[in-house]
């Protein structure tokens, strides 16, 4: 690697930490590239040779942010190794340990969509569907096993075939109704996930949300065998 591309992928790395700290302070709609050169001590057309425009600058986060998340997930899934259910319940304590301690990265990925900004699927969607190619393949281990059944759900066109494509995209081997048992339980997550990183339950209501999102994690995991 020369010089030239060691100075720019240091200072896109630099770009990158300060849009992270200005999620924080300004949120996703107000990211300025001008306030991150500032920042950097640098005049804002010198940032523009590096992001381009604040699209770049959002596209730039999420990947870094859904890459993040995607390795908190793989590791917490491969520790625990073993069976689906203590897979899932892996995945879904490693994702909420994410979204705690960076909750403004957590409403870049899940929370409102930024006015004006369309994520480009050719670099988003990989990194982005990782923590539900977790899920499915950690659904697809406990299906290996015997310990999930299929059935029982009628899943209509055009949602049928919505299914088939993700099947083909994940792997994933089980039938419609378990791909709909599959799905709510990713959303189950996302969703309990963001009313506790959003502070949605209140600063007093519930003493420890780690007990809770436990109990919620076993409801879904029951709905999975149900």
């Amino acid at each position: 690697m020369g010089k030239r591309q060691e100075t720019r992928d240091r200072i896109e790395a630099q770009i990158i930490e300060l849009g992270r700290r200005h999620l924080v302070t300004q949120g996703a709609a107000g990211l300025s590239l001008r306030a991150i050169a500032r920042d950097l001590g640098m005049v804002s057309s010198a940032v523009y040779r590096y992001v381009a425009n604040r699209d770049e600058l959002l596209t730039l986060l999420l990947v870094d942010a859904y890459t993040d998340l995607g390795n908190a997930v793989s590791r917490a899934q491969c520790e625990a190794g073993g069976p689906w259910r203590e897979q899932v319940r892996a995945i879904a304590h490693a994702a909420r340990d994410w979204a705690i301690a960076a909750p403004s990265s957590w409403a870049l990925l899940y929370g409102s969509p930024v006015p004006g900004y369309q994520a480009p699927a050719e670099r988003t969607v990989g990194p982005g569907t990782r923590m539900v190619a977790a899920l499915f393949s950690a659904v697809d281990a406990g299906l290996a096993a015997g310990e999930l059944k299929t059935g029982g759900v009628e899943v209509p066109q055009p949602l049928s075939s919505d299914f088939a494509s993700l099947r083909d995209e994940f792997s994933f081997t089980g039938d419609d109704a378990l791909m709909v048992r599959s799905v709510t339980l990713w959303a189950g997550l996302v969703g309990a996930i963001s009313l506790e990183a959003f502070g949605q339950y209140g600063h007093d209501t519930v003493t420890d949300p780690r007990i809770l999102f436990d109990l919620q994690v076993g409801l879904l995991l029951d709905l999975m065998t149900g």
